[in-house]
């Protein structure tokens, strides 16, 4: 195993399963496609065995979690999501991304994307005077669609594996106790998507700046969770630099997390990474790019 994928919880992955794990997943493929929710054209294995693994290969569970998945794919529009929602049903898009900042940039150690979250930056108030929970969650839904069908591929076809998780950033600098309450509910609206419809796809999440209660909360909650599960996240003070250069190279860490990194148009608006920087072959794709080109940094200059 090389030093970088070792830095991955491996088990219960393709090459990496046991006997009984494969047993479980052909009987999970045999039994969803019995009740008209496998089709092996659109469901690989890989996604398959994310599911397995969120329910510890117990197969009733896994066979709840996927049907509810399947399910709720169907009432929420998701397959077509990519192409439905646009800059008509979310002119709001940059705007938002002021009061909410959120955003990917480049890639970790080991080819991951990089995704980051500053709450001490949301603005719930004046979030919600220009759009509406209802087309938050699809904005969500659209970028972990997108991560899937896009960012993902590209990075894997970069560092020559396949890889399904992400690197989360974070950073609860700014963030007052009544500004978390009231970004609770949408937080907690987005949490719930990602565990049920998207699982095992966080690879590493490093929480920055967290205030000392945070730090007294989440010693008590860890007990609750499974040692995978803690093992993907690490609460940090203000003295986090060396924690995130363990997991990301000091040129692709924004200068303002202590990397290096300074694009041309600040890194908070540079959505750059293997999907869109050209050293990928067929990427960027037009049509997955069209929030950037419409909104992004090039657009402001015209």
């Amino acid at each position: 195993m090389s030093a970088k994928s070792s830095m991955e919880n491996l088990h219960g992955r393709l090459g990496h399963l046991t006997a009984e794990q494969q047993a479980t997943l052909e009987t999970f493929k045999t039994e969803l496609a019995a009740e008209g929710y496998y089709d092996p054209a659109k469901h690989d294995d890989h996604i398959l065995l994310r599911f397995l693994r969120a329910r510890k290969f117990d197969l009733k569970a896994s066979k709840k979690m996927w049907m509810d998945f399947i399910n709720w794919r169907k009432e929420f529009k998701t397959d077509t999501i990519l192409q439905d929602f646009d800059e008509k049903e979310f002119p709001e898009w940059p705007v938002v991304k002021q009061l909410y900042p959120r955003y990917y940039h480049k890639t970790d150690k080991i080819g991951r994307p990089i995704y980051v979250e500053q709450l001490g930056g949301v603005d719930y108030q004046k979030l919600m005077s220009i759009t509406t929970v209802d087309k938050m969650l699809r904005n969500h839904v659209y970028e972990y669609e997108k991560l899937v069908a896009y960012r993902l591929p590209a990075c894997s076809i970069k560092f020559g594996r396949h890889l399904e998780q992400s690197c989360t950033i974070i950073d609860l600098k700014g963030v007052s106790l009544s500004q978390f309450g009231s970004v609770k509910a949408l937080v907690n609206q987005v949490s719930s998507i990602a565990q049920n419809y998207y699982p095992e796809m966080l690879g590493k999440m490093f929480i920055i700046n967290a205030p000392m209660m945070f730090t007294a909360v989440w010693a008590v909650v860890r007990m609750f969770l499974d040692e995978v599960t803690v093992s993907k996240i690490n609460i940090l003070g203000s003295s986090y630099k060396s924690k995130l250069l363990e997991t990301i190279d000091e040129q692709n860490l924004p200068k303002f997390f202590g990397g290096s990194c300074e694009c041309p148009n600040g890194c908070q608006h540079a959505d750059v990474g293997p999907w869109n920087d050209g050293t990928v072959e067929g990427y960027p794709k037009e049509e997955m790019e069209r929030f950037n080109i419409l909104f992004g940094p090039q657009a402001m200059k015209k």
